[in-house]
């Protein structure tokens, strides 16, 4: 799996914001190669930005997943949480059996177990990798999750590479089911923010809603949290739906209804297809045509 000097090729599958914060952090002394295929890579409106990333983090771009893939020996996927069943069973006809496919991305653990399916008649080794905080600024020692049968196998390497696993089961779709379901926590409250707020900037009553939550929760900084929030959902508002949907799965094959996760997918939605990045409330009601 390593070569003479045991040393591992590793690929990348996508290379946004996730790829380039861990990659920037590596040590690379245990890595003979790292490179990157991302289906954006054909768009010409996201070429130059993917082109720029990998050079600012010392990645090979590769223009087919052939090349990315065919000769690696660990690959982590971090793409869209609704790519991620595709991109694992497209991937697979590149790789070399004993191949660790870390999947890091934010699927429910159903996906996560039929990604780990379809690698498995090339007998590769499937991890369920999940990422439980933002990228920056950890970068590379953002706290992850580790579940499946070779999940040790897999942590030991990304210690080496400078990362801090942990390992929470032998059993794909473990870690997955620990992130999702706090995503329904964090990312739900995110949407509850989200309505309250620009109901009460519509509404003309913000000041003494405001008020009211200070004088309820004194410990959370109220204004602090609206700017947090609007920033957060406006940036990653797209993928933060894709994730809240795999969590509105996860709940529904469950055998719970799953309106929170489902409601907070269409704020999440909703206010990351605005074209603007921003916190401030009147900039995102204006998005909105609300004012």
């Amino acid at each position: 799996m390593t070569d003479n000097q045991g040393k591992f090729g590793l690929a990348l599958r996508g290379f946004g914001e996730a790829a380039a914060a861990f990659s920037s952090g590596w040590n690379r002394e245990t890595l003979h190669s790292v490179r990157a295929f991302d289906e954006k890579i054909d768009v010409a409106s996201e070429r130059d930005a993917i082109l720029e990333r990998c050079d600012l983090n010392a990645v090979t771009c590769c223009d087919t997943p052939r090349e990315a893939y065919g000769e690696a020996d660990i690959v982590i996927s971090l793409v869209y949480a609704d790519r991620a069943l595709d991109a694992a069973i497209d991937t697979a006809q590149y790789l070399r059996p004993g191949t660790l496919y870390i999947d890091g991305n934010s699927c429910s653990p159903q996906t996560k177990a039929r990604a780990a399916s379809a690698l498995e008649p090339g007998k590769t080794d499937y991890i369920d990798m999940a990422i439980m905080a933002p990228v920056y600024p950890r970068k590379e020692k953002t706290p992850i999750l580790l579940a499946g049968p070779k999940a040790e196998q897999a942590a030991a390497i990304l210690v080496k590479m400078g990362m801090e696993p942990r390992v929470v089961g032998e059993r794909v779709g473990q870690a997955s089911a620990i992130k999702l379901t706090r995503s329904v926590m964090i990312k739900g409250m995110e949407a509850v923010v989200a309505e309250c707020f620009l109901a009460a900037r519509l509404g003309g009553v913000e000041e003494e809603v405001l008020a009211s939550l200070e004088a309820s929760d004194p410990e959370i900084d109220w204004r602090k949290k609206r700017a947090y929030t609007m920033d957060r959902m406006t940036v990653h508002g797209r993928r933060r739906a894709a994730e809240m949907v795999e969590a509105a799965n996860m709940v529904a094959e469950l055998g719970l209804p799953d309106d929170m996760a489902c409601a907070t997918a269409k704020w999440e939605q909703l206010l990351g297809d605005l074209p603007i990045e921003t916190d401030s409330v009147d900039e995102v009601l204006a998005a909105l045509g609300k004012i």
